[in-house]
């Protein structure tokens, strides 16, 4: 650093401590950043880049922000991925003689934002912690903002990992090698960013200074070798008291439901598959919460689902509670709603940020606490009654926050009028010192203006020059000689001070620095006393957002008209859904009617449900809902059914919609196929498959084979319950040989007037796709949709290739070994009345076997079946019992039609 200013030699010792962090080095008024900090920080931020003599001839680059406008310009850097070095003047420039002292106070990252404004209420922002040891991988999350700290530990997988990031989507990551090495490869399957750093190993015994009261076993190394990096990390970068990070909340990972991302995702549970949006999940349909910490709490419970029933029954009888009572719940709700962030109100306060109007903030919180407990207790023996009886409400803290903050203080804590009037007796007698001088300056402006003449005259302040007397230029004449010294000249007037002024002004000036520095006293040393109280505050917090959490179910249930769901007995194995929908389908279809749906699996009626019937039937609407609702159960809360009796789901696969991995260089049928390898592997008997389309992206021969391979493994191997759905109505013929399988279908009304979608789950397999008919709906040229119908009742295409029916089905069924009785496929153009429908009847056998003989050929069946033929085939396949009287009526109105329309008569 040889020919460097001292300042600059100063800057590049302490950049040498944080290297891999932009330095904002504070000089005056600015933050500066030189060299190549500023080149970057100039580009990110659309800064000027301008230069600084560094010693010699040099130049190096430099930009800078006002101090008072740094935290934007943090934000900004930190949303970008980058870290920020602050480094503050640990000295008063005006009191310091050479060089000021400076050091870094603080080192600001992606995973430790403590600024409310650069965060989501709504959200956490976690850091992880992470170690691989022994085959196990070891998590520690930690939240800065509000001090939670969960840890856990598990099998080392990808699967699992990816869980891990899935649930607390983490901004950072710390660790040894291969733990961020795991890290990095699972967050780039699914394009999330994530900054990591590879830190070596912290030593575990200092974790018993800062969780005194935890007991670790033998078991746990990789959740302290987890812990004690984290903690390591935070104490470097933070430079301050953790006070608030106390508690450890460890939890095996076998204590809720893992969710692949595809699952959530699929599912959209807390974000839109169309656009990664929270409006139109079903976080956003259950967040009826009144405090942002129970909303974070609630997505939290709807990552981690329950499979605990004991804990689960628990989260059900007080939903039941609230739901009950709506005037109860009103109020609880208003009360709630009175109720600050408790949470990042205590991080605040434990990590020294906290100014006074936190302090009223969290003074009107805890007057909110005793209602809210009332409120609770209200409900009898209940779950409410002992949640509230765990609440400490605090009072003593509120009551010292009472007498000491004022009702309105400033911002600022140096500005004073923050400790309100009699808390302290010195501070009284400086404030009254202040108060009597200024009295006396108002006085002496008087008795100028008298002895002088001048009636403009006045006296002023600044902090460069103090106290002055001002008068304008014509007035100068009138001024007496020998008392006025004159202090400043202005271009239309000079200012004075006199003995008199000189000698108040020191006292004033005194008594408010002194009452100044008082009250900042007085305040620190009731932020820490509070502070010193940090698990109390978070015990009490954690309360209140479960509290609120509970009641937004029980809002959300009796706003949407859900019911509570019961467990099958013992270790049951049924799913029984009367009259079910899906709930964020339901909810924006506020002008419709949602059309419900019954789901039986049970060990009678099948574990598998086979569907089949037309695109845009609801099809994947419907095996969607059937998995919200077990979630929904699961997390505690009510379902959106007339009745459902379920069984404790382990996990949840979903294989829904088509989506390929460019990145990966995977397409999209390899890609359905690693989700169902994953299904294969990790699929229980308690677990839940869905599969949308299952078989699609190959050939018709290859993905039916597939398809039926899978069904028949999850079938005989796994025995889970499972919804399937497929275009490939050739595999209907599954459920006679497997016993557990039943077939369903989306029912479809055809008339003159074309197709009409029902979407209602029907027993039995449909027999098209109306495919063709749904690319019309689509937009697509007519003569396209013409050209494909024509297509479809050509011969040349049922019997040959491209087939898009008939011999090639049974030539696939032959393949396979399927059954061969004959299929129907049936395709309805809708401006095509009944009589012009093509029926294609593919012949029994895909190979025609011709006579040596000469014998006459067999006569070939008709290309499609009288219309009688076709009124008693689907009087065949009509569900009599669960059709209502119109139903019946509209459905003998069609056939007559088309009986007569044919000119056959009934």
């Amino acid at each position: 650093m040889a020919g460097y200013t001292p300042m600059m030699e100063q800057y590049l010792s302490v950049k040498a401590t944080a290297p891999d962090a932009l330095l904002f080095f504070r000089l005056g008024d600015f933050y500066e950043m030189f060299f190549e900090d500023a080149i970057t920080a100039s580009r990110e931020l659309e800064i000027t880049l301008t230069g600084r003599g560094a010693g010699g001839d040099e130049r190096v680059p430099m930009c800078g922000v006002p101090h008072h406008a740094a935290e934007g310009y943090i934000a900004r850097l930190i949303d970008k991925g980058y870290k920020v070095a602050v480094c503050e003047q640990m000295e008063d420039p005006a009191a310091t003689k050479g060089m000021v002292r400076r050091e870094i106070v603080r080192i600001v990252t992606p995973g430790t934002v403590m600024d409310a404004k650069m965060l989501g209420e709504a959200s956490n922002n976690f850091i992880l912690g992470a170690t691989l040891l022994g085959g196990r991988f070891g998590v520690a999350a930690c939240d800065l903002t509000t001090g939670e700290l969960y840890v856990t530990s598990f099998s080392a997988s990808e699967e699992a990992i990816g869980n891990v990031l899935n649930v607390y989507k983490p901004a950072e990551a710390i660790g040894d090698e291969a733990a961020i090495a795991a890290i990095h490869n699972e967050a780039c399957k699914t394009g999330r960013t994530i900054v990591t750093t590879v830190r070596a190993e912290a030593d575990p015994t200092r974790l018993a200074a800062q969780f005194p009261e935890e007991r670790w076993s033998e078991h746990d190394a990789s959740r302290q070798a987890a812990v004690a990096r984290l903690l390591a990390y935070l104490e470097e970068t933070q430079k301050r008291s953790l006070a608030h990070v106390r508690a450890v909340k460890a939890y095996d990972s076998e204590s809720y439901m893992s969710l692949d991302a595809f699952t959530r995702r699929n599912l959209e549970l807390t974000e839109t598959v169309r656009d990664r949006s929270r409006k139109g999940s079903l976080l956003s349909l259950l967040d009826r919460t009144r405090t942002a910490m129970g909303a974070r709490l609630l997505k939290r419970w709807i990552d981690q689902p329950l499979l605990d029933r004991a804990e689960a029954d628990r989260r059900l009888d007080a939903v039941e509670a609230l739901h009950s009572d709506w005037i109860k719940r009103s109020e609880l709700r208003d009360e709630l709603g009175e109720v600050y962030d408790l949470e990042r109100l205590a991080g605040r306060i434990a990590y020294g940020t906290a100014n006074a109007r936190d302090m009223l903030s969290l003074r009107n919180s805890l007057r909110r606490i005793p209602s809210v407990q009332a409120i609770c207790d209200s409900f009898g023996e209940t779950p409410l009654a002992a949640l509230a009886e765990r609440m400490d409400a605090c009072e003593d803290i509120a009551d010292a926050i009472e007498r000491a903050i004022a009702d309105e203080p400033p911002v600022s804590l140096r500005e004073g009028g923050i400790i309100r009037p009699g808390f302290d007796a010195k501070l009284d007698e400086l404030r009254e010192a202040s108060q009597n001088g200024k009295q006396w300056i108002a006085e002496l402006e008087r008795q100028e203006r008298e002895a002088t003449g001048i009636k403009s005259l006045k006296i002023g302040f600044n902090k460069v020059f103090g106290y002055y007397l001002e008068v304008t230029r014509s007035n100068l004449t009138s001024l007496p000689e020998g008392r006025y010294e004159r202090k400043q000249t202005l271009a239309n007037a000079e200012r004075f001070v006199t003995p008199e002024l000189k000698e108040k002004e020191a006292l004033i000036l005194e008594a408010e620095d002194r009452m100044f520095d008082l009250e900042y006293e007085r305040f620190v040393e009731l932020r820490d006393g509070i502070a010193a109280q940090m698990d109390r505050l978070q015990r009490l917090a954690a309360g209140v957002s479960e509290l609120d959490v509970l009641q937004s179910f029980a809002e959300a249930s009796a706003d949407r008209r859900y019911t509570r769901p019961r467990w099958t007995e013992g270790d049951g194995y049924d799913l029984i859904v009367e009259e079910g929908r899906h709930p964020v389908v339901e909810s924006v279809n506020e002008n419709g009617v949602f059309i419900a749906n019954e789901t039986s699996l049970t060990a009678i009626d099948g574990s598998i449900l086979l569907i089949t019937g037309p695109n845009m039937a609801g099809k994947s609407t419907y095996m969607r809902q059937v998995a919200v609702i077990c979630l929904m159960a699961q997390i505690g809360c009510f379902v959106p059914a007339k009745r459902a009796v379920l069984p404790f789901v382990d996990r949840i696969f979903t294989r829904i919609g088509a989506a390929d991995d460019l990145v990966g260089g995977q397409s999209t049928f390899m890609v359905e196929m690693k989700d169902i390898q994953v299904m294969t592997e990790q699929a229980t008997k308690s677990s839940l498959i869905i599969i949308d389309e299952l078989g699609r992206g190959t050939s018709t021969d290859e993905g039916m084979a597939i398809a039926q391979a899978v069904i028949e493994y999850v079938h005989d191997h796994i025995g889970c319950k499972a919804l399937v759905s497929t275009h490939f109505h050739e595999l209907a013929h599954l459920e006679q040989s497997l016993t557990g399988l039943k077939n369903g279908c989306m029912a479809v009304k055809e008339s003159a007037d074309g197709v009409t979608f029902l979407r209602k789950l029907v027993p039995g397999a449909a027999d098209s796709s109306y495919g063709i008919y749904c690319a019309q709906l689509a937009g697509l040229p007519g003569t396209i949709v013409s050209r494909a119908y024509s297509l479809l009742s050509e011969p040349a295409h049922v019997g040959g290739k491209p087939a898009l029916a008939g011999d090639m089905v049974k030539e696939t069924a032959a393949a396979l070994g399927l059954a061969t009785a004959p299929t129907t496929v049936t395709a309805v153009a809708p401006e095509q009345d009944e009589s012009e429908k093509v029926t294609v009847t593919p012949t029994a056998a895909g190979i025609v076997q011709l006579s040596l003989f000469g014998e006459a050929p067999a006569p070939a069946k008709p290309a499609r079946l009288p219309s009688s033929d076709k009124v008693l085939d689907k009087l065949r396949k009509l569900d009599v019992m669960r059709m209502t009287p119109m139903q019946a009526l509209e459905w003998l109105n069609d056939a007559r039609n088309l009986l007569n329309e044919s000119g056959e008569h009934a």
